[in-house]
């Protein structure tokens, strides 16, 4: 019996320093929402998500994905060595006119494989005026 229970303890000590040696690569955003706020069409679309490796292993970045055309991600080329940092650049086409809200998934080697960024914000042309102005407008002229 006595020998059992050392050798029970003596394999939970061996598990748990096995566990500690474990190479896992962590991904870790500065941010996970970048706020275009309110922009006029045609402005610049291309905003950059900040990282880092905070793992023990090098990061791998095997695919960027958008909910649509309208934005196009891109992903580092080469891995991430521990403590490094990357960055995930995105561009949108600001020529459309609408509120902004899409998701870029990043799928990597990480211990979160997938990890979901979001950029929001305002398309406006500054040449329309909206209906709500017009109403101004016609309110003041009265």
């Amino acid at each position: 019996m006595k020998n059992l229970i050392v050798i029970l303890f003596v394999g939970l000590i061996g598990l748990g320093a096995f566990a500690q040696d474990k190479k896992v690569a962590k991904i870790e955003f500065k941010t996970d929402v970048i706020d275009y706020g309110t922009i006029e069409k045609g402005a610049d679309g291309v905003r950059t998500f900040e990282f880092t490796n905070t793992g023990n292993a090098p990061l791998i970045i095997s695919n960027v994905k958008s909910t649509c055309g309208c934005t196009v991600p891109k992903k580092p080329k080469g891995p991430i060595m521990p403590g490094e940092s990357g960055e995930i650049e995105v561009k949108y086409d600001t020529n459309r006119v609408n509120p902004i809200r899409k998701t870029i998934t990043v799928i990597s080697n990480a211990e979160t494989p997938t990890v979901a960024l979001k950029i929001k914000g305002l398309v406006v042309d500054p040449n329309k005026t909206s209906v709500l102005e017009k109403k101004e407008k016609s309110m003041i002229e009265q």
